[in-house]
C-alpha cells in the first residue's frame, strides 16, 4: 500500500488517483472540471494493420504508461488527428520523447509515405 502523501496527485496531463485508472477521455484531453460526457456505443472490428516495429513499441509503451489499450490509443489519436487537434500534452510529448530514444525511433511526420519495407519484411 502506496501512503497518500507519496502518491502524486496529477499524473501525465490529466488527475487520476491511485491506483492508476484513466479512460480514453481522461487521456486524451481531460480538463480538470469538465464533466464527461456519455459514453458512446461504437462496433469494433479486428484489423491486421502492419506499422513500423519501432513506431509500434514507442506506441505500445505509450499505451502502457496511460493505462490503456493500444486501440484505444489509436483511436485516440486518430480522433483527435480528424479534428485538427492535437492529441497530447507537453507532459505526454515528453515521455513520447523518452519512449523514442529508448527504441530509437528516429522517424518524423514529413517521412510518412515515403517509407519502403526492407526485404524480408
Amino acid at each position: 500500500m502506496v501512503p497518500d502523501s507519496a502518491v502524486p496527485l496529477q499524473t501525465c496531463d490529466h488527475w487520476r488517483t491511485w491506483p492508476p485508472t484513466l479512460t480514453l477521455e481522461l487521456a486524451m484531453t481531460a480538463k480538470k472540471s469538465v464533466p464527461q460526457a456519455p459514453h458512446r456505443d461504437v462496433e469494433r472490428v479486428q484489423t491486421g494493420v502492419r506499422l513500423e516495429k519501432r513506431l509500434l513499441k514507442v506506441l505500445k509503451g505509450l499505451a502502457e504508461y496511460l493505462d490503456l489499450s493500444l486501440g484505444d490509443l489509436l483511436e485516440g489519436i486518430a480522433l483527435h488527428a480528424l479534428e485538427n487537434k492535437p492529441p497530447f500534452k507537453r507532459l505526454t510529448l515528453d515521455k513520447i520523447a523518452q519512449l523514442r530514444r529508448v527504441y530509437g525511433f528516429d522517424l518524423v511526420a514529413s517521412d510518412s509515405h515515403r517509407l519502403r519495407e526492407q526485404d524480408g519484411g
